[in-house]
């Protein structure tokens, strides 16, 4: 059982006797396994996440009012249900007297060029950036921007602070109209890339903004009940959401946001999680398993079970990265021997009264 099968069967929970698939195999290629897997860099390793929200140029105080309430509830739900601790969020607002104490200067060109570099310098090697952008986008001249008090920033712009984070792991939000162009000019190696609408010309206002961080705030989006929300689970979660407004409301749906976290610049909206789009982000959390308000829940047993299952999958995301390296065999071969392990610590996970 190799490839496609194999990943289908651990995706169906139809792997019923891992352990003599396992023991099945040659030896020496469990051996060539164990050797190449050994070899690859440690991707699991302590970490701390940094956030920076943006909230842009509102143009009506309704939506100045409303990008300020997404963003201050996700910055309550990552300090207060995930452990971020507040010195770690950068916000900058359209208006810094909607909250004093929280929006640090306003979000002008020159103050978000600040920040990044203030973040950068704050950074380790191993620490995630999450970026959440809110507010209203633009798409003219073949060009996608960001709307902001001042001179707007270019999705090229963007890309330009992005590239002064090297190859730390970025995840990039942004939830405004005409953001598809970001996708590719954003993409690259280690990074998540998540825009609101799938081209430059969907302009009108998006909702998938409010979704998004109600998959953080708020409880239902945490799929495999493992006491967290990855930024797959988040994305899924919105897309259902947005679709069930503009039905219920009897509309002609007018966004279509994407994920691009393969670096091929090409966003998906139907994602499995392990090969393709989503494997990056199945991985990205706000903090560890069980952050503040959750570690009451979470027993240190499936903590422990918990990280080792972040490990493997960090592991199978080490693995595609070198997939152009290797035979299609010795790909195969890799991969199916990674999703027994994980099928295997799923189970576990489960007897231990956790979520697979």
């Amino acid at each position: 059982m190799k490839g496609g099968a194999v990943l289908a069967a651990a995706l169906a929970g139809a792997l019923r006797d891992v352990t003599a698939a396992a023991a099945g195999r040659e030896r020496s290629a469990a051996l060539a396994g164990a050797l190449f897997l050994a070899l690859l860099p440690a991707t699991a390793q302590p970490q701390n996440t940094h956030i920076l929200l943006i909230s842009g140029l509102g143009g009506d105080p309704q939506y100045t009012e409303a990008f300020h309430g997404w963003l201050s509830r996700f910055a309550d739900a990552a300090t207060e249900k995930y452990g971020v601790p507040p010195e770690r969020i950068t916000y900058l607002g359209e208006k810094t007297d909607l909250d004093p104490t929280r929006i640090r200067a306003r979000s002008t060109a020159d103050n978000i060029r600040a920040a990044f570099a203030e973040i950068v310098a704050a950074m380790a090697p191993a620490d995630d950036l999450v970026i959440l952008l809110a507010g209203h986008g633009t798409f003219r001249n073949e060009t996608a921007r960001f709307n902001l008090p001042g001179p707007d920033l270019t999705a090229e712009d963007m890309a330009d602070l992005l590239a002064g984070l090297g190859d730390r792991r970025v995840t990039f939000v942004n939830t405004a109209s005409a953001s598809g162009p970001f996708v590719a000019a954003l993409s690259g190696s280690n990074r998540t890339i998540i825009a609101a609408t799938r081209t430059g010309r969907e302009r009108n206002v998006t909702r998938f903004g409010l979704h998004f961080v109600d998959a953080f705030a708020d409880e239902g989006a945490d799929a495999d009940k493992d006491s967290r929300v990855s930024m797959l689970e988040a994305f899924s979660y919105a897309l259902r959401e947005v679709q069930r407004q503009y039905e219920s409301a009897n509309l002609l749906m007018t966004e279509h946001a994407i994920l691009d976290d393969n670096g091929d610049g090409e966003g998906s909206r139907e994602l499995d999680g392990l090969e393709g789009d989503g494997a990056l982000a199945r991985m990205v959390f706000l903090t560890a398993v069980g952050g503040a308000g959750g570690d009451e829940e979470v027993t240190p047993e499936l903590r422990a079970l918990y990280e080792e299952k972040a490990a493997i999958e960090a592991r199978i995301a080490d693995l595609r990265r070198v997939k152009g390296q290797m035979s299609q065999e010795r790909y195969e071969d890799e991969l199916e021997e990674l999703l027994v392990e994980l099928a295997m610590k799923n189970r576990e996970i489960r007897a231990a009264g956790g979520g697979g």
